[in-house]
């Protein structure tokens, strides 16, 4: 890693919607992770009363999670982080953390990482796919629906050539269910 380069791990909607100014992004991929539905959203894509999901890494020995690498701006890199932080820590159940990931290129980096924390009330992994499509097709939060979220997700890793095929099935059902 050159010294003094920041780099962030998008695997949700960072891939879409960074948010932040960056100069470089590269395919990635973090080692022991997986991308899932593992955390209520009560404020975002759901609310207290009828919480959404939305995607988070989950520590799954063996596993791998390609999502984007993102370097920042050289200089906006405190306010890159406090732009992150505000948005995804808002309830604690992500932990910042930073891994090394493989880049496309075959450069390895490390990268700030939002992990989901599982000893967090938010945390409910394991839920069947059934499930979380009714869940993802009827909440609404303050940034919009549920599935607007999925959908973009979904369509961005096609784009990139990422294959999630639980995100895939996800987005069929759920775009059947608005028919």
């Amino acid at each position: 890693m050159a010294s003094g380069d920041l780099w962030v791990f998008g695997y949700g909607s960072l891939i879409w919607h960074a948010g932040f100014a960056h100069v470089e992004t590269v395919l990635a991929t973090l080692p022991d992770h997986s991308r899932s539905f593992c955390m209520r959203s009560i404020h975002h894509r759901g609310t207290v009363a009828q919480p959404g999901l939305v995607l988070a890494l989950d520590p799954h020995p063996g596993a791998a999670c390609t999502g984007m690498a993102f370097r920042v701006e050289p200089g906006a890199h405190v306010e890159t982080m406090a732009a992150l932080r505000e948005r995804e820590l808002i309830s604690s159940a992500y932990v910042e953390q930073v891994h090394e990931v493989a880049l496309a290129d075959g450069r390895r980096v490390e990268a700030v990482a939002y992990v989901i924390d599982r000893d967090h009330e938010q945390y409910c992994g394991g839920l069947p796919l059934g499930e979380q499509a009714e869940i993802i097709a009827r909440a609404i939060g303050d940034r919009g629906p549920n599935r607007d979220y999925l959908f973009n997700t979904a369509d961005h890793l096609t784009a990139l050539g990422i294959e999630d095929p639980e995100l895939s099935w996800l987005a069929r059902v759920v775009r059947a269910m608005e028919d």
